[in-house]
């Protein structure tokens, strides 16, 4: 496959799952902060997420904290422009330095 179409690719399912996360927290506030409660890992999602706010974007691109991260993002109700300029470009550019080192 192309590098570029393999790119292309893999960061719209990516920015498409990011974008669908956010909105499950903002849409669906009582019941993602329960369920992000119930876990371990969503628990502490929150309590960084309160304490960091913004800060916390740039660390979304990280396999297993990522995502909880992009749903804590929603259900802080972060400005969706930032977050998808945020986290959706470090995903996109994840695929890239992952595209340049193969």
């Amino acid at each position: 496959m192309n590098p570029l179409n393999a790119i292309f690719f893999a960061s719209v399912g990516n920015v498409l799952a990011i974008v669908l996360n956010y909105f499950l927290g903002y849409y669906f506030y009582e019941k993602m902060h329960k369920k992000l409660e119930k876990s371990t890992l969503g628990k502490n999602s929150l309590l960084v997420g309160h304490r960091y706010g913004y800060l916390l974007l740039p660390l979304s691109w990280l396999p297993l904290i990522g995502d909880p991260l992009t749903i804590v993002a929603g259900t802080l109700k972060i400005n969706f422009f930032w977050f998808l300029l945020v986290a959706g470009g470090l995903r996109v550019g994840r695929y890239f330095l992952l595209t340049l080192g193969f």
